[in-house]
């Protein structure tokens, strides 16, 4: 993974299961039960690069800026 796929997320899991999210070591969100689960089984297999889009769609952190300019495109018009 280079500097520019890290999107500084990580995470960790407690003894209950909870999953924590963290973003630059604070907590963005906690994941609690079947989204937990199927969050873990994906991360076992997967890359850190990967796990970085997964982790930004989880917490909504995945748009860039680019909204306004999409608006403007001939097809959107």
């Amino acid at each position: 993974m280079t500097d520019a796929d890290d999107l500084a997320f990580s995470w960790r899991e407690d003894k209950s299961g909870e999953v924590t999210v963290l973003r630059h070591g604070r907590p963005v969100t906690t994941l609690r039960g079947r989204a937990a689960s199927a969050f873990l089984a994906a991360a076992a297999g997967a890359d850190a690069a990967t796990v970085q889009q997964r982790l930004a769609r989880l917490t909504g952190n995945y748009r860039r800026g680019n909204e306004r300019a999409a608006t403007d495109h001939p097809r959107n018009r």
